[in-house]
């Protein structure tokens, strides 16, 4: 892969995971350079990446060959103001937000030809992510490719229509928070009735992967899946927990939907 420069719109948390990814991968770039409006925040990645540069200011960022844009949706229309005229037909412009559409951030950036939507996943931290991307119709096939390889960096990447992106976003991107902190909770119960924690942790995963692979990979109908199992411990409860999911996370979906 050419080397190109990347620039960061933003310091935070999907950044970090980013960059993390590229060291595990021992990935080369000309540069890694990162704005952002906190200088805290860019204080404590240059800490840990003493590899990157810090900005004094966007545009700067927005200058490079490629451009990943790590805001929330309320910030980033007042921010692709600031940056439009740093941005040329040859940058590769890489959203990472939901809600704000490809169309939207052209009719800002008239000159952006290149503009791609990602919805990246915590889990490239390990790059192990899951993360679909949307191009632009204008990028041609050879861009494509050099996008995909870049990206497949975090984890395995998957193209797909734009309008599915958010949904993404629900089913991706925040699924590991709906279960993270129930196995944490598991952890804690096991060393109540006398496991070690090593013991716990290591039964939760093993368990895990195998009941993932027995739902999805058995060849089993789901509700067979399900019966194999007579004894159901929180079986009263399920029905609470279905109606917290369809509450919680399709009335999500609806506020960041485009």
């Amino acid at each position: 892969m050419k080397t190109k420069s990347l620039g960061f719109i933003g310091g935070g948390r999907i950044t970090r995971i980013f960059l993390q990814a590229f060291v595990n991968k021992k990935a080369i770039f000309d540069s890694i350079s990162i704005f952002d409006t906190n200088p805290e925040i860019l204080q404590a990645l240059k800490q840990k990446f003493p590899f990157i540069q810090t900005l004094d200011s966007a545009s700067e960022a927005a200058r490079k060959d490629i451009v990943f844009l790590a805001l929330h949706p309320p910030m980033i229309m007042e921010t692709l103001e600031k940056i439009s005229n740093a941005v040329s037909q040859q940058t590769i412009f890489i959203s990472l937000a939901p809600k704000i559409t490809i169309e939207k951030i052209a009719s800002v950036l008239k000159s952006a030809e290149q503009i791609v939507r990602l919805i990246p996943n915590a889990t490239s931290v390990i790059n192990h992510g899951y993360n679909p991307v949307s191009f632009a119709p204008e990028i041609a096939e050879i861009q494509k490719w050099y996008i995909l390889e870049m990206l497949n960096l975090l984890g395995q990447t998957i193209e797909t229509s734009e309008e599915k992106l958010e949904a993404y976003a629900i089913l991706s991107a925040m699924l590991p928070t709906y279960f993270w902190f129930q196995w944490q909770e598991l952890e804690k119960i096991g060393s109540q009735i006398g496991l070690t924690e090593t013991e716990s942790r290591e039964t939760i995963y093993e368990t895990l992967n195998a009941a993932l692979n027995t739902m999805y990979h058995s060849g089993m109908k789901q509700e067979e899946v399900m019966d194999l199992i007579p004894v159901k411990p929180i079986g009263e409860s399920e029905q609470q927990i279905k109606t917290i999911y369809q509450e919680k996370l399709v009335g999500l979906w609806e506020k960041i939907k485009p």
